[in-house]
């Protein structure tokens, strides 16, 4: 029964593992689309495009920091 065990536990952290890549890129896309909405809206072209680009990685960084603080207690 071990090895089950093991697997489910190796299957719980690669299901965290798989969400990075997902998680950040949501987070930067979602940033992007704002910035570029709120430029064609205001024509302020590229500010805030730039400006929720970094809100977009500090985002994606914040999750990857709760996605491993999550993986690490498994």
């Amino acid at each position: 029964m071990k090895m089950d065990e093991d697997l489910k536990k190796t299957i719980r952290t690669l299901g965290f593992l798989s969400s990075i890549g997902l998680s950040m890129g949501l987070a930067i896309a979602l940033g992007v689309l704002i910035g570029h909405y709120l430029d064609k809206w205001l024509d302020t072209s590229p500010w805030f495009l730039l400006i929720f680009l970094g809100f977009g990685i500090a985002a994606a960084f914040r999750n990857l920091y709760i996605i491993y603080k999550r993986a690490e207690k498994l």
